[in-house]
């Protein structure tokens, strides 16, 4: 494979390129601030002044943006601009949007002469600093088969869904049982501080039982040290809930856990936050019940 594109350089977006350069893949990058260009230029990226220039030099764009409109945006979609970019070319959408819009894409890169895969990421900022994301690709076969060993030196698992739009309906889905679970596990330390438990126990608890997970491990020692640099943050959570949501109401499918879940990301987010890791979703429960935080939190034990 010849040199790739790399378009959307953000919280994930950043590592995951990072991960191919790694593997040796030669990159052309764009990035809407220059800095995080930078930072991959240094990592022996080429950076280039546009999305068109990207697309000018490489066969496979991947583009990982944070949503619907910056993809419409950087693909001149609408405009002639998107048909002289992607003819010939295969663009991997990596990022979060709905199916309806991913399949309407896959449609206008096609009529162009382009072909087009989806590969939405499960995973959030540390699985893919460590290349442990699981990719949720679909497409047509050979655009499939084309581009899976990029995937791959970014996933530690592919799953093929089937067809344009399965894999964004598998990732929302997931995110589902991800934003409920996340919510769940702050509501959960939200009440043993507010009965003044040893956080640390019940920290010990949790790690060591069989509810454990890498995120219920990860997101718990967060929420004990205060800690909301974002992995993944709330806006963008509150966006997916909304996604899915939206997919769950087109389905006929009854969401009520999925439903308190985004009020709650809502409420976290008009609240200032949105920036913030989706465990700051807690804060959301102390502004209800105007719990205070004055102690200094239990000290932070990661396992059992």
């Amino acid at each position: 494979m010849g040199r790739v594109g790399f378009i959307g350089l953000g919280i994930m977006g950043g590592p995951m390129a990072t991960n191919l350069l790694r593997a040796g893949t030669p990159l052309s990058v764009w990035n809407r601030s220059p800095e995080a260009a930078a930072r991959l230029a240094r990592q022996g990226a080429r950076v280039l002044d546009s999305p068109a220039a990207v697309f000018a030099e490489c066969d496979v764009v991947l583009l990982m943006l944070a949503d619907q409109f910056a993809v419409d945006t950087v693909l001149r979609r609408g405009t002639p601009e998107l048909d002289a970019m992607v003819s010939g070319r295969t663009v991997v959408a990596l990022g979060t949007t709905s199916p309806t819009f991913s399949a309407g894409l896959e449609r206008d890169v096609v009529a162009a002469g382009g072909r087009y895969v989806e590969a939405p990421v499960s995973g959030s900022r540390v699985p893919a600093e460590r290349g442990e994301l699981v990719g949720l690709v679909a497409g047509a076969e050979e655009a499939v088969e084309q581009v899976m060993p990029l995937l791959r030196g970014m996933c530690r698992t592919v799953v093929r869904c089937g067809p344009v739009p399965a894999g964004l309906g598998t990732k929302l889905a997931v995110n589902l049982y991800l934003c409920t679970m996340v919510a769940g596990l702050a509501e959960a330390y939200h009440l043993a501080a507010a009965l003044d438990l040893d956080l640390t126990a019940f920290q010990q608890v949790l790690d060591s039982g069989p509810m454990a997970s890498a995120v219920s491990t990860l997101k718990l020692a967060k929420l004990l040290a205060r800690d909301f640099d974002a992995q993944a943050a709330v806006r963008d959570v509150h966006t997916n809930t909304r996604l899915v949501a939206e997919a769950a109401r087109s389905a006929g499918a009854a969401s009520p856990l999925l439903d308190v879940t985004r009020e709650l990301f809502r409420a976290t987010e008009d609240s200032g936050a949105g920036a913030l890791d989706m465990v700051a979703v807690v804060t959301a429960l102390e502004h209800r019940d105007g719990i205070a935080r004055t102690r200094q939190p239990a000290p932070v034990r990661h396992g059992g």
